[in-house]
């Protein structure tokens, strides 16, 4: 055991031990990828051409192991990171099967990238493209005949495009299929051995509002995949590749070991939460998400102590509102996480210990063709505050009430009448924080699986023909309790050109609910204001036809409250 060292912690019924390198080491390599995570975000973000990706950041990035495994996260957007281990599997499935039929062509190859966004082949939905990377550290003696080489790690980034071809301008309106929602992308390769594959990027660039943007946005995550490449390599030829895919090995075994210690802290028993989204958007009918969080007697050590399990859950709707297996399982990543204190490495081992049960053919883990568009903003939302809720009731002094629980995505589309060219808008509006057991909510911020900005009104009225009315805190729309919810937001825009305007937005029956006899937080609301001034209430699910000089105002729902 020389080099190592054994760290024990009594927990529950039995003894965790803690096997691992000298913990110096581990903490620096836990560092260095998650730098090498961030250095692509941040590549994205300065060479991304849409305002959604610069100012919003919808995007994040990710190193995997060499079995796909994520060994680091940036500080990005939960809804992706949770997910994206899947679309890295469904990459290297791809290539397996095409070594059973093209052995010529089967693996990905050293300048490979794949490209999908297909939800049903590990995407979440259709703007979400996501890119996959191969990255092999060693020089290859030439992948000869049937001859195919694991690569040594894999780095991926994802990015919400404003635009994927979809019926509405923006591509998250109301749709009843997922073919009405846009370009639907397997896993595909865009590059193969460096080179872009211009037949496929024109097929789809031919079938989006604004090309341009799009190809920018793509090329952008290709820089990020090539310089979490490029840190991989000068790490290994620092450290030595065996030094750091074994620090990865250990990463993953040391962030599980912490989970299951945690867990094992929490009392046994099954813990059951249920709330209700307001509609899918086609019927007024609230669709019900239930989970039943069991912690398992630990009479010997399991391979899951914990069993989250969605059956209780509506079957998949009509509408948009169909979240994928994938959605599912990274809200609970997210929720698990956050149980975690700030250092422990978010990487794939923190879901060992855990079980997610979500069957086919319910709202959280719906069949094709199913909508989805708003599965992956709207849904995965009130997975969390589902999940949370049960778990108030395990761990009471750890969990908060319920934020404001919608993404309120709002698409604005159009011609410019700058330029007379198509444009498309989109962003997310932040809402009220729930109030915590010892402290307020925070007013006027992204909660839980959503963690971008809102566009600056500079930025906005420079890149689109609108016009910001209003942007404030919406007073007083927070919970009452001993210790008050965040504010949401009102954002009231205006058209400069005639334009479609859509909402995906939810908690307008109800605002989130408080805990310990807090009060919940107020609703949403959505207006259109006419030329001639007249407002006109709208549900938190609509598409609209504005003229020149009509305008939309979204009020977002406050946080809950906690305490009397």
């Amino acid at each position: 055991m020389e080099g190592y060292f054994a760290e024990t912690v009594a927990q529950g019924p039995y003894t965790v031990i803690f096997m691992s390198r000298d913990s110096i080491e581990l903490e620096i390599f836990k560092n260095i990828y998650h730098s090498i995570a961030e250095e692509m975000g941040a590549a994205l973000r300065r060479t991304a051409f849409s305002a959604n990706i610069k100012e919003r950041r919808d995007y994040s990035c990710a190193v995997f192991d060499s079995g796909g495994e994520v060994v680091a996260m940036g500080d990005h957007m939960p809804v992706h990171l949770g997910s994206m281990p899947m679309s890295v599997r469904a990459a290297i499935d791809q290539c397996d099967e095409n070594d059973h039929c093209d052995e010529d062509n089967g693996g990905l190859r050293p300048g490979d990238v794949v490209m999908l966004n297909d939800p049903f082949r590990g995407g979440t939905h259709l703007p979400d493209i996501t890119l996959v990377a191969p990255v092999y550290i060693k020089k290859q003696g030439g992948f000869g005949r049937g001859r195919r080489l694991k690569p040594d790690f894999y780095v991926a980034s994802r990015a919400h495009h404003a635009d994927v071809g979809g019926a509405y301008p923006g591509s998250m309106g109301l749709c009843r299929e997922i073919y009405q929602e846009g370009v639907r992308i397997p896993p595909v390769r865009i590059m193969r051995a460096g080179i872009m594959q211009r037949d496929l990027l024109a097929l789809l660039l031919n079938n989006v509002r604004t090309p341009e943007e799009r190809e920018g946005d793509l090329r952008a995550q290709i820089a990020a995949c090539h310089t979490g490449a490029e840190r991989l390599r000068e790490v290994c030829l620092r450290y030595g590749l065996d030094r750091a895919r074994k620090a990865a090995a250990e990463l993953l075994q040391y962030s599980e070991e912490l989970m299951r210690a945690f867990l094992q802290r929490v009392p046994r028993g099954i813990y059951r939460g249920e709330d209700f989204l307001d509609n899918d958007g086609i019927s007024d009918k609230p669709v019900k998400i239930a989970a039943a969080v069991t912690f398992h007697l630990l009479r010997r050590r399991p391979r899951h102590i914990v069993t989250v399990d969605f059956s209780g859950s509506d079957p998949q709707v009509e509408g948009s509102l169909n979240a994928v297996e994938a959605i599912a399982y990274s809200a609970c990543f997210y929720v698990f996480r956050c149980l975690m204190t700030e250092d422990v490495p978010a990487t794939a081992g923190l879901m060992r210990p855990i079980l997610v049960i979500a069957p086919e053919g319910t709202v959280v883990n719906a069949r094709s063709p199913a909508a989805v568009a708003g599965g992956n903003v709207e849904t995965s939302q009130r997975i969390v505050d589902v999940i949370l809720l049960a778990l108030a009731q395990a761990i009471p002094g750890h969990i908060p009430a319920a934020a404001s629980g919608t993404m309120n995505n709002l698409t604005i589309g159009g011609i410019d009448s700058r330029t007379g060219k198509p444009f498309t808008y989109y962003e997310t509006i932040a809402g009220g924080m729930g109030a915590r057991p010892t402290k307020p909510g925070i007013s006027g911020v992204h909660t839980h699986m959503t963690n971008s900005l809102n566009t600056p009104a500079e930025a906005l009225e420079y890149a689109y023909p609108l016009r910001v009315w209003r942007y404030s805190l919406r007073s007083e729309s927070g919970g009452e309790g001993k210790f008050r919810g965040g504010d949401g937001i009102v954002r009231e825009i205006e058209v400069l050109s005639d334009a479609e305007v859509t909402l995906l937005a939810d908690r307008r029956a109800q605002g989130p609910y408080g805990l310990n006899r807090g009060k919940n937080g107020a609703p949403g609301k959505a207006k259109v204001i006419r030329q001639d001034g007249a407002a006109e209430t709208l549900p938190g699910k609509f598409n609209v036809r504005l003229r020149k000089g009509e305008r939309v105002r979204i009020e977002s729902p406050g946080g809950g409250g906690f305490g009397e």
